[in-house]
């Protein structure tokens, strides 16, 4: 594998990640070849082994490895099935745009990068010699305080700082959580429809994946109790759940609660987009709820400011702060100290609210541009009361519609994708919040209308 030279501000972890993943795209690690040691790679490249099993617990959560017990890291074999495209020379991919309609990005062209360029100019300049060593592998103090007062401003949440813990992006999040507290083996609730990228960092750290099924008031409590009576998880998206959009009804949360303390599991609550919300007040989230502490919160910044921070967390009950502390020494925080500082600045002054604040507006228009757009091609869509994407309802094999979509160049996703074992209706998934424009709804809406006919 050769070398790539990158920006000094990208983490050393994710440069290797992007030479490992460029070897197997151009072919020179096939699907089910198996990679030197984390000892061997660590030497080979001048690394920690900390930034090596960084690299690759990134690349397992993407799909591109597999870990395989007592065997060693591989290949993904999942890999045979795609073609494998050699790079183009010449080809500039440092700045790829964004297809139109891509889930799970933020509206890029409305960040203030000029504000965030002062802050960590700032940052940089005030840095002293102190600031050059080993960085706190839990996460930088100033961020997880911030972190607590934010929530507890806006979520309800009381917690302490010492309580929060910082990992470089949702599957490293979760990666931690469940090397503090899973055993091999043990069951997790999983949202069906739901969320399939962090499928494989689950199923990578010993669990088993139990699909409950979703309805108009959210995972079915009364059908995971039934069918998976043991399980030590639950993880779920109760304030707006990806993809469908429904909020866990009040009587259901409850009951989730209670099955948490009688069988001592675990509810891990992903709230990754509940600032978005455009009608009525959210219902408060199951952690704003927790007085048995069976409730691990977890969020990142990648929708709300921008996915390049790469930056995730986790507000853990007291009782188990030591156990995560203890984790974290092992899988210590890799994002880049400046850039924990820089987000710590950007909360603390006010300018995390104002930006908030302003996306939601941002939001409620672009939402409008494209349903209208949609409806004026015939396309029903989903009501939904916030988020960064809709769902448009599709008949017959929405697998299919989704290919000639991306075969047009417009990044959305199928809802039967995102399934396990439950039925439903077919759908597409798609973003609007970096439409520009009336207008350029209405052309991508044309566009994707041909791409189905």
């Amino acid at each position: 594998m050769q070398t790539r030279t990158s920006s000094s501000f990208v983490p050393r972890y994710r440069q290797l990640a992007e030479q490992i993943r460029r070897s197997i795209e151009s072919g020179e690690l096939p699907p089910g070849s198996r990679l030197p040691s984390s000892r061997v790679l660590a030497q080979e490249q001048g690394v920690s082994r900390a930034t090596v099993e960084n690299a690759l617990g990134e690349l397992v959560a993407q799909g591109w490895l597999e870990r395989r017990s007592r065997s060693g890291t591989y290949v993904s074999a999942a890999l045979s099935a795609r073609p494998v495209r050699p790079l183009q020379k010449g080809a500039d991919r440092r700045h790829p745009a964004p297809l139109p309609f891509q889930p799970g990005l933020p509206a890029l062209d409305a960040f203030p990068r000029g504000l965030w360029a002062r802050v960590m100019g700032r940052r940089l300049r005030q840095q002293s010699r102190f600031d050059l060593a080993l960085p706190d592998p839990a996460g930088n103090w100033g961020l997880r305080q911030a972190i607590a007062d934010w929530l507890r401003f806006s979520r309800s949440i009381d917690c302490r700082p010492e309580q929060v813990f910082i990992a470089a992006g949702y599957p490293m999040v979760m990666t931690l959580l469940l090397r503090a507290l899973a055993r091999q083996g043990d069951g997790i609730w999983v949202e069906d429809p739901g969320y399939p990228f962090i499928r494989p960092v689950l199923e990578q750290n010993g669990l088993r994946l139990n699909p409950v099924p979703v309805d108009g008031e959210g995972m079915v409590i009364d059908e995971a109790i039934r069918r998976y009576p043991g399980a030590r998880f639950a993880l779920l998206t109760p304030a707006h759940q990806s993809p469908l959009g429904v909020a866990l009804a009040a009587s259901r949360r409850r009951q989730l609660l209670a099955w948490a303390v009688q069988r001592d599991a675990w509810i891990i609550e992903d709230d990754y987009d509940s600032e978005f919300r455009y009608q009525g007040r959210p219902l408060p989230p199951l952690k704003s709820l927790d007085a048995p502490r069976r409730v691990i919160y977890a969020g990142t910044f990648s929708k709300t400011l921008f996915p390049a921070l790469r930056c995730g967390w986790l507000v853990v009950p007291e009782e188990v702060t030591n156990a995560f502390a203890e984790q974290s020494v092992l899988t210590p925080c890799s994002v880049p100290p400046l850039i924990q500082l820089a987000i710590s600045d950007f909360i603390g002054e006010g300018h995390f609210w104002r930006h908030l604040k302003k996306m939601r507006q941002i939001y409620t228009q672009r939402r409008r541009w494209l349903e209208q757009a949609l409806a004026e091609q015939g396309f029903p869509v989903v009501p939904q009361a916030g988020g960064i994407q809709l769902l448009m309802p599709v008949t017959g094999d929405d697998r299919t519609a989704a290919a000639r979509a991306r075969d047009a160049g417009l990044a959305v996703e199928a809802l039967g994708a995102w399934r396990l074992e439950s039925q439903g209706e077919g759908g597409l998934i798609m973003s609007f919040t970096n439409i520009a424009s009336a207008r350029h709804a209405e052309e991508l809406a044309a566009r994707l209308h041909r791409a189905l006919l």
